[in-house]
C-alpha cells in the first residue's frame, strides 16, 4: 500500500507484470486497510513507510505476522525494518527487477514455512477448509470454471479449490511430492500405478471401476519422469 496514488498505481503495475503475484486489493489508507482486514485473505504486504495517520512500521505490527515488504524514499528506517523482520526493504523509485527479488524471497519463506506443515487452508466449494497433503491425490480443472480445480482426496472426497492457478498451487505444497502431467491435471506421486510414454494410470478408481488414466503431455514428460523416478 502507498498514500500516493501515482506511486500506487506503478507499484500495482509493476506487480501485475510479475505472474507469480496476484493483487488482492491496493490501499492508500492505513486505516482503509485496517478496516477491511478481517476480511481480506493476502500472503504478504507491500507497505510505503511515510504515510498520514499511522506509518508503515506501526501498520506492519497490526498484521498479526504477514510478511511484509517496506518501500520508501529514504534510508534512515531501514534497521526498524529489519527489526520487525521485513522479508525486504525497497527503497525508491521502484526497479522492476529488485521487486521482483524481494518477492522471490516472500515465496522462498513461505516454502521454507510449507515444509514445516502438513497441510494448507485453502478457499473451496464448502468454505475455508485443511487440505492435508497425505490426502491429496489429484487435481484437475473444474469444467464450469477453468480458474477453479477440483481436487481428489484418498477418503473419496471431492473439493472445489476457489479461484486457483496451478502455478500457486504447486507454491503451496510441499516440493518434491506433487507434479504436473499434463495442462489440466496434477498428481501425487503416490496416485501413480503406471505410466507409459503419453499417459499416466493412477491408483484412483473411476466409477466404471476401472482406473483413472490421464494423459501425459509431451511438454510435461521430461519433468514427470525426473519427479517419478526421485528417491
Amino acid at each position: 500500500m502507498d498514500d500516493e496514488l501515482p506511486g500506487l498505481a506503478y507499484l500495482k503495475m509493476l506487480c501485475d507484470q510479475l505472474e507469480e503475484v496476484e493483487v488482492v486489493k491496493a490501499f492508500n489508507s492505513p486505516n482503509a486497510l485496517l478496516k477491511e482486514l478481517p476480511d481480506l485473505e493476502f500472503d504478504f504486504c507491500i507497505i510505503d513507510i511515510e504515510m498520514p495517520e499511522m506509518n508503515g512500521l506501526q501498520l506492519a505490527r497490526l498484521l498479526k505476522g504477514k510478511p511484509v515488504i517496506f518501500t520508501t524514499a529514504y534510508k534512515e528506517y531501514a534497521a526498524d525494518a529489519f527489526d520487525l523482520d521485513a522479508v525486504d526493504y525497497l527503497r525508491k523509485p521502484l526497479q522492476r527487477d529488485r521487486l521482483h527479488h524481494a518477492i522471490k524471497k516472500v515465496i522462498a519463506l513461505q516454502n521454507k514455512q510449507q515444509t514445516e506443515r502438513d497441510f494448507v487452508q485453502l478457499n473451496t466449494d464448502k468454505g475455508k477448509t485443511l487440505i492435508y497433503f497425505n490426502q491429496l491425490l489429484y487435481c484437475t480443472v473444474s469444467l464450469t470454471d477453468s480458474r477453479d480445480k477440483i481436487a481428489y482426496l484418498s477418503d473419496g472426497t471431492q473439493l472445489t479449490l476457489k479461484n486457483i492457478s496451478f502455478e500457486s498451487l504447486i507454491e503451496l505444497l510441499p516440493p518434491g511430492h506433487f507434479c504436473r502431467v499434463n495442462k489440466k491435471d496434477l498428481i501425487t506421486q503416490r496416485a501413480v500405478q503406471t505410466f507409459a510414454y503419453g499417459e499416466v494410470t493412477t491408483t484412483i478408481p473411476t466409477t466404471a471401476g476401472q482406473f483413472l488414466k490421464l494423459p501425459l503431455g509431451e511438454r510435461y514428460r521430461k519433468d514427470f519422469l525426473r519427479y517419478i523416478q526421485a528417491p
